[in-house]
Formats: structure tokens, sequence, C-alpha cells
């Protein structure tokens, strides 16, 4: 389930392009809390340390007590800005949560037992439509993931909402149909294909007759001119 991570921050006094470079040269990354009907709160957040908590799995799905000055507040990731060459962290932006607000989020879909599926054993090929559902979820029972099991699925099945073997009390977004996760595709052309190149060749006596039989045809036709 949820997983409330602290982190430690500096306030900042003013916000634009100028404060957040030189924020970045002193080694902090800029960002902002913004929400739950207060005034934004314009922060720093130390570099390494952010770096490392944004490359575990399930960020955006993790939520955040951030202190800043003595003060707590409970936020969810929302945007992370990188740079366009480094691919660095330049900016985040985190929403405060409200007392029993629910909360939109995107939670990642995983597939179980693939290895023993009877459809992708027989050749069949998982086609994922949404490896992320969104959902509304209270802010302290959100999900790390939704999983979905492959144990007894065949070639032609549909996975859908109905599929995730828990939904953790959440309701999705999309609510006028049972929607479509993924489905278990025939075997590809190309492994067709490949199973037709397998094939054994015909045997000699077939080919001589095809080539007797062209030829044939052949001078009938020349007669006729």
């Amino acid at each position: 389930m949820t997983q409330i991570v602290p982190l430690s921050a500096e306030a900042r006094d003013r916000a634009g392009k100028g404060t957040a470079r030189q924020t970045r040269r002193d080694g902090r990354i800029p960002a902002v809390i913004y929400g739950g009907k207060q005034a934004p709160i314009m922060i720093s957040l130390e570099k390494f340390t952010f770096t490392r908590v944004l490359n575990q799995a399930g960020f955006f799905t993790h939520l955040f007590d951030v202190t800043v000055d003595g003060a707590t507040h409970r936020v969810l990731p929302r945007d992370v800005q990188f740079h366009p060459v480094t691919d660095r962290p330049i900016h985040v932006d985190f929403q405060r949560l409200a007392p029993g607000q629910r909360i939109r989020v995107r939670v990642p879909v995983t597939f179980l037992n693939e290895g023993t599926s009877p459809g992708l054993k027989a050749g069949g090929v998982l086609n994922v439509v949404r490896r992320e559902v969104e959902v509304l979820a209270d802010p302290d029972a959100v999900p790390d993931r939704f999983e979905i099991d492959l144990a007894a699925v065949e070639i032609g099945d549909t996975l859908r909402w109905s599929s995730i073997k828990d939904h953790a009390g959440t309701q999705p977004v999309i609510t006028d149909r049972d929607f479509v996760v993924a489905t278990i595709a025939p075997p590809t052309t190309e492994a067709a294909d490949g199973a037709a190149s397998n094939l054994p060749p015909p045997p000699p006596e077939a080919t001589r007759q095809k080539a007797a039989d062209a030829g044939g045809k052949g001078g009938g036709k020349g007669g006729k001119k």
C-alpha cells in the first residue's frame, strides 16, 4: 500500500528563473507545494537525496511528508521537469493533500505468471493496452501497483479492469465500461512465416513435373501464334 517518505526542504524567498538557476548552482532543486486551498510554498530540495528517492520504483504513487521550517506537509508528487541534455531533475511540483480528499493518481499494472500462461506458451503475445490505470484513491491507501494473473489465460482472452486482483478501494476514472487493460493476441505474422519456412522442400519429382507442365503450356501457346 501507500509508502510515506519523509523529505526535508528549505523555503525559497522568491520565484523566477534567476532564483531557480541560483538554487541549482547551490546544489539544490527548486520545487513548489500547492493545493489544499492554501497558498503555494516555494521550496528547494537537496539534489542527491531527492534524486535517490526519484529513482525508486513507484515514485508518483508514494506520499511525502515534506518538512519546511518545522512544518510538515503531506504531499503527492505531480510533475518532475528534467534538463533536456543531462536528464537531471530541475524542478518538482508537489500537490498538498487535504484531509478526506480523494486524489486522482495513475497506478502501474504488473502481470503475474507470464511464464506459465497457456496462451503465451502457445505462442500468443501479451498486448498491453494500458500500462497504468488512472483511479481515484484515498491518500493513505494508494496502491503501489495493480496485478493481473496470467496463469489461466488463453489466446484471444481480454483482460479488463475487472481482471485486476485487488482494486484496493480505488475507483477508476473511466466509469462507463469495464475497460480493456490487455489482450492475449494470436502469434504474429512473422512467427507464422517462420513456421512455413521450416517446412521441408518438395521432392525432386514434383519439381520436375511442374517444370514440364510449364514447358508444355508455353509450347501450345507458341503453336497458336
